[in-house]
């Protein structure tokens, strides 16, 4: 298991801003920029890359076949990279014995460790709800950085 510690490091510097990169169909990858943090995957306990993706992203799409990402995250010139397999837990993507409430809660946590905050939490669940919200939990196999 590759060390979280730079990576956890840096989620306070800049919101939890990472680039999360993915495989398409065709070998090429797909980047996009999200807010990432470090929490215990609910299953393995282990620590993880959390992040929360869209039900319908190309993202999902792309993690759904091919289950593995590279996260990067910076601050400054400093920065961390994790890449790893990857674990989907959504309305969609049924992972061990986490239901519905564990969901709502894992996607509260993730967004807590990726230093987010929120006034007004139901709404937060709705709109999670609503957009099929899905945990993508990255396992850390390398880790490597800057500093």
């Amino acid at each position: 298991m590759a060390d979280l510690a730079a990576f956890a490091g840096l989620v306070p510097l800049d919101h939890g801003l990472v680039v999360v990169s993915t495989s398409r169909a065709d070998s090429t990858v797909q980047s996009s920029v999200v807010n990432a943090g470090v929490l215990d995957h609910p299953i393995t306990g282990r620590p993880v890359v959390g992040l929360v993706s869209a039900g319908s992203s190309r993202r999902l799409v792309n993690l759904r076949r091919r289950p593995r990402a590279t996260v990067v995250i910076r601050a400054g010139w400093t920065w961390a990279g994790v890449e790893g397999p990857v674990d989907l837990a959504g309305p969609d993507d049924p992972l061990g014995d986490i239901d519905g409430e564990r969901l709502r809660l894992l996607l509260r946590e993730i967004f807590t460790a990726a230093g987010g905050t929120h006034e007004d939490w139901d709404t937060y669940d709705r709109v999670m709800a609503e957009q099929r919200r899905v945990a993508v939990l990255v396992t850390p196999e390398r880790t490597y950085g800057s500093g």
